[in-house]
């Protein structure tokens, strides 16, 4: 199935899966390369550091480095449900290149995001990785982790989650809606992507359920406990860098 200009087969799914494309207005919005640039001298003016603040502030995060790695964690969960979900869905993924992407960082959870134009690219996990890990990730792992000093493993768990994450919600939707040939082409790609050498070793996956083995620090956000791929079972009462490596 080719794409269509609206990306309306991703609308069922809702949530971290819908895609605003040419048809609606973005307005004024920076693009993601603009989020993941050099901090200019007006940190003010950057999307990322402003997103950062935001969720710090929304959630009572009791240092930024926390709220960074939320912020990442829904960044990869927004890219990786699009991308997967075209996929699983079209065969084919739009271009997600950075410049023609703009984000609402003011903007609710999940994160608002704009497709000025849609392009199609191969729907393999070659091409996902490319659009996903090398087009977005990395560079958002390396704004945070300049400005926050995040460990590079729980970055790179972050990534492995958010896209296990995806792809159980399209598995969950697939089957309830009868499209187990979705929900096949979904784990697939997962089982691909997870085996990626940036990927490689964040995790461990069976079926649709992932283990992680690093934190995100959702646990130290007040009242926020741990999360359902977490490698602590339980709240850590340690440093809490010992759970970021």
């Amino acid at each position: 199935m080719d794409l269509d200009p609206d990306l309306a087969a991703l609308r069922p799914l809702a949530g971290f899966f819908v895609l605003r494309t040419e048809g609606a207005s973005a307005g004024p919005l920076p693009t993601l390369a603009q989020a993941y640039a050099p901090v200019a001298p007006d940190v003010s003016a950057n999307p990322l550091i402003f997103r950062v603040r935001k969720v710090a502030t929304a959630l009572r995060a009791p240092e930024l480095r926390v709220a960074a790695s939320l912020t990442h964690q829904g960044l990869a969960a927004r890219l990786w449900s699009i991308a997967l979900g075209c996929a699983a869905l079209y065969g084919r993924v739009p271009d997600l290149d950075s410049r023609l992407l703009r984000w609402d960082a003011d903007g609710s959870a999940p994160d608002d995001l704009f497709l000025t134009d849609v392009r199609p690219l191969p729907g393999d996990a070659a091409t996902l990785a490319d659009v996903v890990l090398h087009g977005h990730l990395i560079p958002l792992a390396a704004a945070l982790h300049a400005r926050h000093h995040l460990a590079p493993g729980l970055l790179r768990g972050n990534a492995a989650s958010a896209l296990a994450g995806a792809a159980r919600e399209l598995d969950r939707w697939a089957r309830r809606h009868g499209r187990t040939d979705v929900a096949a082409r979904a784990r697939a790609l997962t089982s691909e992507l997870l085996a990626h050498p940036l990927l490689t070793g964040a995790g461990n996956l069976d079926g649709t359920a992932f283990r992680r083995r690093s934190c995100c620090l959702y646990y130290r956000v007040p009242g926020g406990g741990v999360c359902g791929d977490c490698c602590f079972t339980r709240p850590p009462r340690s440093s809490p860098r010992a759970a970021s490596g």
